[in-house]
């Protein structure tokens, strides 16, 4: 079983045609997937999706580009959210200096509370990086030092240093479609050393499908195709890391495993 870690299921892209979407997800061997949360406001959406679909994993946080959006939300209320037990994470959450769709500050300030949060429940946070290495390995190391969290740094498309200093610090990372894509050599020699023990895969679906599917809309069927990259990476079969990245997933997002460990015994009784 491969497990698609990071999508958008909640996107107009599938409002039409999700029940395709995930059918083609379990025919291509992707047994579960996590649609993040963007808006804290739209809670009772993934929520509501996750109920509907045994599959589906949800988590609840505000992404950088939303942060001035959603700039004051305490800790307390995601910690809150995060309880519905299908909830398996807190974010995304981080820096975008790439877009700068909020002020710098406020997603600094934005990040820091969701750290807080994933500090405090004991849920990993979903980290989103891009072109803000510096402050992120500072903030990161710095909130370490106050007290360990879990996370994933997620699409990884920064540079080794922070891919080096996520893993001292004992966080995932997780590849996308860029992974598959012609001019990403860099990131495939990052991936090959990330330790196998920290490896996951997602889609981002919407967005930044893999080859061969470059261009289209992603879904999560085709983490498949990530998948096959990494393992070409890493030098494993496709059934090894579809291994490897599945035990991983469940061990960073280990309410899934409690929550699939409650379901079977209720289907079994």
């Amino acid at each position: 079983m491969l497990v698609d870690s990071h999508c958008h299921l909640d996107f107009p892209d599938f409002q039409s045609r999700l029940p395709d979407v995930l059918a083609a997800a379990s025919r291509a061997g992707v047994g579960r997937m996590v649609t993040i949360s963007t808006h804290v406001a739209r809670f009772e959406a993934y929520k509501a999706l996750a109920e509907a679909n045994e599959s589906v994993f949800f988590t609840i946080g505000t992404h950088p580009h939303n942060a001035d959006v959603e700039p004051d939300v305490p800790s307390q209320t995601l910690i809150e959210l995060s309880q519905h037990p299908r909830c398996i994470a807190i974010g995304e959450a981080g820096l975008d200096y790439h877009y700068d769709k909020s002020p710098r500050d406020i997603q600094r300030q934005v990040f820091r509370t969701h750290i807080a949060a994933s500090r405090e429940t004991g849920l990993p946070l979903v980290i989103h990086a891009r072109n803000a290495d510096e402050d992120m390995i500072s903030i990161l190391s710095e909130e370490m030092s106050k007290g360990r969290f879990s996370a994933v740094l997620h699409c990884f498309s920064s540079g080794a240093e922070l891919a080096r200093v996520g893993v001292e610090l004992g966080l995932y990372v997780s590849f996308s479609g860029i992974l598959t894509f012609r001019n990403s050599e860099e990131i495939r020699r990052i991936a090959a050393d990330v330790p196998q023990d920290r490896l996951l895969v997602e889609t981002d679906a919407p967005y930044l499908a893999p080859v061969p599917h470059r261009g289209k809309t992603n879904e999560p069927a085709y983490v498949a195709h990530t998948a096959h990259v990494l393992a070409e990476v890493v030098g494993v079969s496709d059934e090894k890391i579809a291994e490897i990245t599945t035990a991983n997933f469940y061990r960073l997002f280990s309410k899934a495993a409690l929550a699939d460990a409650s379901q079977a015994k209720a289907i079994a009784s």
